[in-house]
């Protein structure tokens, strides 16, 4: 397992889930949820420039929607590009992982502890981040490799 912080993110047409790992890359754990539009981009720059001072970040891990067969639809399509326009902006790689179903994952495991309405959903966009983030760390520790596919910056 590699070690060094990873951050994971849920973006949404509304709402960014943000999550960050332990160094170790054992555990995710919720950070902010950001609102979608101007400047969104430049306050996960600075979440990421804020978490390599205290350690070391090792990558920014990006939910990819996927088609309950695996394809990729326009959602999918929104979310390529948005992960390629936050690697032009941070300076640690960024992968694309397949997040299947990790909202409504979000939601059940929300609703088990007793949230509703809109308590739940102020958080649930911090929730799918984990639940993408910590799906990506267990994978790494079964197989041993980074998780998804790394996006190549274009500069």
């Amino acid at each position: 397992m590699r070690h060094g912080t990873r951050l994971g993110i849920d973006p949404g047409d509304a709402r960014i889930g943000v999550a960050r790992s332990d160094p170790s890359g054992f555990l995710a754990t919720p950070v902010e949820t950001v609102r979608r539009g101007k400047g969104d981009l430049a306050r996960l720059r600075r979440i990421v420039a804020e978490l390599e001072e205290e350690t070391a970040v090792l990558e920014v891990v990006v939910g990819l929607p996927r088609s309950l067969g695996g394809g990729e639809g326009p959602a999918a399509a929104k979310v390529r590009d948005f992960a390629t326009q936050l690697a032009e902006r941070v300076p640690v790689p960024v992968r694309l992982v397949d997040e299947r179903l990790s909202t409504v994952s979000a939601e059940a495991m929300l609703r088990d502890q007793g949230r509703k309405g809109s308590k739940r959903r102020a958080v649930v966009d911090q929730a799918a981040a984990v639940v993408i983030l910590q799906h990506a760390l267990d994978t790494e520790r079964a197989s041993g490799n980074p998780p998804g596919e790394i996006l190549e910056r274009q500069s």
